[in-house]
């Protein structure tokens, strides 16, 4: 099969439906059977500021987006000023007539707004229109796809994307023609809406959070789709709470998960603590931005490795793993609720902005989702924490006529306070040995993935995706290896390579990733490749640098 890439960019302020905008592009190429690459570049601000959002699409699978577009449609000065070195060879950079100045065609974007009533948000509807005109789209089909995109307004809307289709084809006319795809039946998601289904397809009974981006669309997705996915969601008055009510909601058997970013993360910390002690089965996503504190709130980094492995104080077994793509996060998610049920402690998604807020279309089967099947106990005395040789206690919840004491003390079988120093002993022993069974099982899983053939890179995360994109696009050979699983760390795997001086590729100022490869498998890089200023790897841009190294 021939690639056939096509990009599309849209910039204007906030609350010009830019994101609106890429999304119907989304759908569009999605129809078509093409994959599809959405990434939304925003600043932290409601009006104003500077938005783009850029549909990368292809009749191959694609990881990820491209910097030079096809078709640049500028609704505001800056977004021309910004990106007009970003237009492909072929491309076309379409201008918001009377509102930009520059070279290109220009198109009455602002001028036929006005006509109607709130004229700047009709301009995202108009920029998706031009890029409906200049793939040949026949009236018809236009006015079918704004009904179905723009269904609010809807006689207004039609109105207004007629006039830009006609102006667009007097001014431009048809300029591309994008091949329809095989990749038909997919669903555009982002990764957080990937996390969110992934769970609920394992059972998730109740989500828990306060905003902090780049996962609040967890909680607005969720909260959209309760009645459908049978998920309880709460909003709650601050990260602390939400942590808090979250290890009580498993006490009585609910699966709970809560997600946040770093800043909510670090007001967990005691309570994850607490988790590790009264071995509640609580599941985090922590989606990372550039740090610290507040730091840069909308875009990417992968700069809390090093705070995530490392959560809670004292000594417990944690789990911390991180998706390589939006279709992995959508399996991670149910695997890792089915692991913190199945050995009673916590654990942590780790991600990032680039996958959290990106956008792909998928094809997901719910029946290779997991699903928790604790241990529970069925007869005799009942002892919250009785000894077991993988450590891991027989769960039972209210109402029971038994005693079920959950306590942060250390404490004896039935969870009495201790200070017994032979208790307080086989008790450390006791969480030992379930880390020591977590590990028996993950030996026997799917803890790293491995892509291609040749000289070795190395990545995590969201950077798998650049990097797979950046191999695909330059046609460099090389083998990929992305740890899914970062805590317990897969060394059993990863050990096949401490021969090897392999690139890694990573999203931290001081190498994060390289160093844990070195701490926990001794694998040394040969060279690092960083990027730390809260935007993706561009993937032409990275093979390039790969070209140099490898």
């Amino acid at each position: 099969m021939t690639s056939d890439p096509f990009t599309f960019l849209v910039g204007g302020k906030a609350g010009e439906g830019v994101k609106s905008a890429a999304g119907s592009a989304a759908d569009l190429f999605s129809e078509m059977g093409r994959h599809v690459f959405q990434m939304d570049d925003y600043q932290s601000l409601i009006r104003g500021g500077h938005n783009f959002s850029m549909v990368s699409s292809d009749i191959e699978p694609i990881w990820s987006h491209h910097s030079k577009a096809d078709l640049i449609v500028c609704l505001d000065q800056k977004s021309y000023d910004l990106h007009k070195e970003h237009v492909s060879d072929r491309g076309l950079v379409v201008l918001n007539e009377g509102a930009v100045e520059g070279e290109g065609a220009f198109v009455p974007l602002i001028k036929e707004a006005r006509k109607y009533p709130k004229p700047e948000l009709r301009l995202g509807l108009g920029a998706f229109t031009v890029l409906c005109a200049v793939m040949g789209m026949p009236e018809d089909d236009l006015k079918r796809i704004l009904e179905r995109e723009y269904p609010k307004d809807r006689e207004v809307n039609l109105a207004y994307g007629l006039s830009i289709y006609h102006a667009t084809n007097e001014s431009v006319g048809q300029r591309f023609d994008p091949r329809p795809g095989t990749f038909k039946g997919s669903r555009i998601l982002t990764g957080n809406e990937a996390i969110a289904l992934g769970a609920a397809s394992a059972g998730l009974d109740v989500y828990y959070a306060y905003p902090m981006t780049p996962s609040s669309s967890i909680l607005h997705y969720l909260a959209a789709h309760d009645r459908d996915l049978g998920v309880e969601v709460v909003h709650a008055e601050s990260e602390i709470a939400v942590i808090n009510m979250a290890i009580g909601s498993t006490y009585v058997g609910a699966r709970a998960m809560v997600g946040t970013s770093g800043g909510g993360f670090a007001l967990m910390d005691e309570a994850i603590s607490l988790a590790g002690m009264v071995e509640s089965p609580i599941l985090s996503i922590l989606s990372s931005r550039p740090g610290p504190s507040t730091g840069v709130p909308t875009y990417t980094a992968q700069a809390d490795l090093d705070f995530a492995l490392g959560r809670g104080f004292g000594e417990f077994p944690q789990i911390v793993a991180s998706p390589g793509s939006v279709e992995e996060a959508f399996y991670l998610a149910s695997e890792m609720l089915d692991l913190v049920w199945r050995f009673q402690t916590p654990g942590i998604i780790l991600t990032e902005k680039h996958l959290s807020e990106s956008a792909m279309n998928v094809k997901l089967d719910v029946e290779r989702a997991s699903y928790p099947q604790p241990l529970m106990h069925t007869s005799g005395e009942y002892k919250r924490y009785s000894l077991t040789d993988n450590g891991i206690s027989p769960l039972l919840f209210p109402p029971s006529p038994q005693m079920i004491k959950w306590n942060s003390y250390e404490h004896d079988e039935a969870g009495i306070t201790t200070e017994d120093a032979g208790t307080i002993e086989k008790m450390a022993d006791k969480r030992l040995a379930k880390e020591k069974a977590l590990i028996r099982q993950m030996i026997g899983m799917r803890t790293v993935n491995t892509f291609g053939g040749g000289p070795v890179i190395m990545t995590y995360g969201s950077t798998t995706m650049s990097v797979m994109e950046a191999l695909r696009i330059s046609g460099i050979e090389a083998k990929v290896i992305q740890p899914v699983y970062l805590r317990p760390f897969p060394v059993w795997e990863m050990k096949a390579y401490m021969k090897e001086s392999p690139v890694v590729v990573e999203q931290s100022c001081s190498g994060m990733f390289a160093r844990l490869l070195r701490e926990k498998a001794g694998i040394t890089a040969s060279h690092v490749i960083r990027r730390y200023d809260g935007r993706p790897f561009d993937p032409k841009e990275l093979s390039e640098r790969l070209k140099e190294m490898i």
